[in-house]
């Protein structure tokens, strides 16, 4: 039984500066890129046979200089793998979302609020990453499955692997150009690596 692969993109000017990039499409940094060529020989040791790789340029950017969409793997864009939508926050820091709102925020206790875009509730995120990993399980039957992404989506990912409510994506931290896997521990759903670095 194969392994889910978890790649959050390479830095992006968002990224390193602590902007909530949702459905802004931002490019990767020189850096970024070079993320994402490190993790080729990290991806290209494993038996990944089928990647989902979120439409969105930083992510598919990764996965194209991870060696994602080269021959031997089934590579497809997924939808349901964008970043959350951020709404009114989207393009912010923490810090300034917090002056705002008057409190310390944080994604997993006060969502998000409507802004140029509706802004989308970390439920609505859980029902997207559920479609993601339906798909996924069945072809873990024949090797790993890398999913490249963004960071809170892929946070809620992992919480859903492991049967948690999406507010446990708290607990699953992923910096830019890192990993992690999701497999089993006697069939059941388990935490097997987590951000990760490339050599």
């Amino acid at each position: 039984m194969g392994e889910l692969v978890v790649v959050r993109h390479g830095q992006t000017e968002w990224s390193a500066s602590g902007q909530h990039t949702g459905l802004t499409d931002l490019p990767l940094l020189p850096n970024g890129e070079d993320d994402g060529r490190r993790l080729r020989s990290v991806l290209g040791a494993r038996e990944i046979t089928h990647a989902f790789v979120s439409p969105l340029v930083r992510a598919r950017h990764t996965a194209e200089l991870a060696g994602l969409f080269d021959d031997g793997i089934d590579a497809q864009l997924e939808p349901d793998l964008v970043e959350v939508d951020y709404g009114g926050w989207e393009g912010l820091t923490t810090p300034e979302i917090s002056d705002r709102v008057g409190h310390s925020w944080s994604l997993w206790h006060d969502g998000t609020v409507p802004g140029d875009s509706p802004g989308e509730t970390l439920a609505q995120v859980a029902e997207r990453v559920d479609r993601v990993l339906e798909k996924a399980r069945p072809l873990l039957a024949d090797g790993d499955v890398a999913l490249v992404a963004h960071g809170h989506v892929l946070r809620v990912l992992a919480a859903r692997w492991l049967g948690f409510d999406p507010e446990r994506g708290a607990l699953f931290p992923l910096a830019t150009g890192r990993y992690g896997t999701l497999g089993f521990e006697h069939e059941w759903p388990a935490l097997t690596g987590w951000n990760t670095g490339c050599p």
